[in-house]
């Protein structure tokens, strides 16, 4: 006979138990390794990526403190990685920031609110993945205008709703955290006005915007550095992939974008830490009216697999479709992957209801009511992946470790101040031309 599965109170007492390992306080710390090379570290991380793109990622990096945390996942990568950790491990989103948590269409077309990036996804500990998030919302405060007290306030009403959340989790049954997800009947001045900007963000919104008539055929419109047609052979080995790409999808699934007809294919630059991969726009339509675009994204190997000891799939783009199905209550219907001339692709769609805050926008009551949200969703993302127990054992009922989670974010927010400086003046002195 199999000996009975642990109670929820043995599992929460094993996550108290490693406070001895990581006293909650110790969270708070943050330390640079000796000798750390941030210009190095992040030339390293641009190789093999396409060098006539980087210069537009560099200047998305440069336009402020918060841009350029966006595209420097691996300095803070390396970053945890010279910290102790609890041992505990979950899915992580990897890139956990309040840009990458956003409104989208469910399959069953509802509007949910969850997160929505995983190039960096991977197996690690959870307080990386609340650590990031945490430090991007004291990031975002002060580029909006809040004070220290106020930002401060906001990382520890994320870690308290993190923490709440967590605890609510670990008494529910498997089929109830499966469930458990944040629907578009929100409450929240931040998450409506995402919502409300989802709600005008459909494909046919974007034919007119991405696209044109020419000749009788529909056609990418060009607008460089951004957006351009490929040629034909690029266009030909889109679509071939796109072939391959149909056997990662569901019967059900594939009965409907059967129905779609490929029409055209751009390069399209999107965000900022993957400027300068392999990116592709597909147009497909059922009818004039009818257009979906699919989203074909180059995945190199996560930022963090060169400090953690974990098995992940030999392909980059399942790596992200597995972690993101794990971490979301509903994913996108035709998520998948593929493979262009050796390289790993997700496949997604582009453009359907989506929609992120804009961080100016966190000031006063919104920064606050983000927070929570933002403790929420995290939350509940590595309670669908790991032990909810565990990890509530270990994050207790006081608010210790929302003071140390604080802590470490101004902190973080200071160091990633100091980076930005460094960064800007690298780039002003060439060390980030191309060779």
């Amino acid at each position: 006979m199999p000996r009975p599965a642990p109670s929820i109170e043995e599992r929460r007492s094993c996550g108290k138990a490693l406070r001895e390992r990581l006293h909650r306080t110790g969270q708070s710390i943050f330390s640079r390794s000796p000798g750390f090379d941030l210009v190095a570290t992040l030339l390293q991380s641009a190789e093999g990526r396409l060098p006539e793109l980087l210069p537009v990622k560099w200047r998305r990096m440069a336009a402020s403190p918060f841009g350029f945390f966006r595209g420097a996942v691996p300095v803070m990568a390396a970053d945890l990685a010279n910290s102790p950790r609890t041992g505990i491990t979950v899915q992580m989103c990897g890139d956990a920031h309040v840009r990458n948590l956003g409104a989208y269409a469910a399959p069953d077309g509802r509007l949910i609110f969850d997160l929505n990036d995983f190039d960096e996804t991977m197996p690690g500990p959870w307080e990386w993945d609340v650590k990031r998030l945490a430090a991007s919302l004291m990031i975002a405060g002060r580029e909006a205008g809040e004070s220290e007290t106020r930002c401060m306030e906001a990382v520890r009403t994320l870690v308290s709703s993190y923490r709440a959340v967590m605890q609510e989790c670990s008494a529910m049954t498997v089929l109830e955290l499966a469930r458990y997800q944040v629907h578009r009947n929100l409450v929240m001045m931040a998450a409506r006005k995402v919502v409300e900007k989802a709600e005008r963000d459909t494909p046919q919104q974007m034919l007119a915007k991405l696209t044109l008539v020419k000749n009788g055929a529909r056609r990418f419109k060009r607008e460089k550095p951004l957006l351009w047609p490929v040629s034909r052979a690029a266009e030909q080995a889109v679509l071939r992939a796109l072939e391959s790409y149909r056997k990662t999808l569901s019967p059900e699934r594939l009965h409907f974008l059967n129905r779609y007809r490929p029409e055209a294919v751009a390069f399209k630059i999107v965000g900022t830490g993957s400027v300068g991969t392999r990116d592709y726009a597909v147009l497909h339509t059922a009818r004039p009216d009818d257009p979906l675009f699919l989203q074909v994204k180059e995945e190199p190997p996560p930022a963090y697999a060169r400090h953690l000891p974990a098995r992940l799939p030999r392909h980059n783009g399942r790596r992200v479709v597995e972690g993101q199905r794990l971490m979301q209550a509903q994913s996108d219907i035709f998520l998948g992957w593929t493979s262009i001339e050796g390289r790993d692709y997700l496949v997604r769609q582009l453009h359907d209801h989506k929609a992120a805050i804009d961080p100016n926008e966190l000031k006063g009551a919104a920064l606050e009511d983000f927070a929570r949200l933002c403790g929420e969703i995290l939350a509940k993302g590595h309670a669908r992946s790991g032990d909810p127990c565990v990890v509530a054992g270990y994050c207790g009922s006081s608010a210790r470790l929302d003071v140390a989670i604080a802590t470490f974010s101004a902190s973080y927010a200071d160091q990633n101040e100091k980076d930005h400086k460094t960064f800007c003046a690298a780039l002003r002195a060439g060390k980030f031309r191309r060779r």
